[in-house]
């Protein structure tokens, strides 16, 4: 049972899927971004703040960490109405380890290991494992 669910709109014997589709993307697309914030929060300040204090990267953090909030709860709440926790949760994940490859090399300036491609594959195992019974109706 999921809630606020709504029926799809007919016109002319035609779905109107957009809606839906939005709906299912949309959570996606905020913890991208959330992810973003997330990932800047947790580690940018070993490159940006090297030479402050302790106090000041922890109240830089938190003050992109809120950034990061007002993205991630509106997500799981959206997705929570068409993706189950489970679903989520490895969604999440996934997108955090690309997010967190992408800003290591970007960002950081590491080299991305073969070990790394090994997680991924299991990160997308785990994909599969949580959506091969597909999406809980909404």
């Amino acid at each position: 049972m999921r809630r606020f669910a709504r029926e799809p709109q007919k016109r002319g014997g035609f779905h109107l899927l957009y809606g839906s589709i939005m709906e299912r993307f949309l959570p996606i697309g905020l913890l991208i971004g959330s992810n973003i914030f997330m990932t800047y929060a947790w580690y940018g300040h070993l490159k940006d703040l090297k030479s402050k204090g302790l106090i000041i990267a922890i109240l830089v953090s938190w003050g992109v960490a809120f950034f990061e909030y007002c993205l991630q709860v509106p997500a799981n709440r959206i997705g929570f109405q068409h993706y189950s926790l489970v679903q989520l949760k490895i969604m999440q994940e996934i997108i955090t380890m690309v997010v967190f490859a992408a800003f290591c090399v970007f960002y950081m300036g590491e080299t991305i290991k073969l070990d790394y491609l090994w997680a991924g594959l299991c990160l997308i195992g785990a994909a599969y494992f949580v959506f091969r019974g597909g999406v809980p109706a909404a």
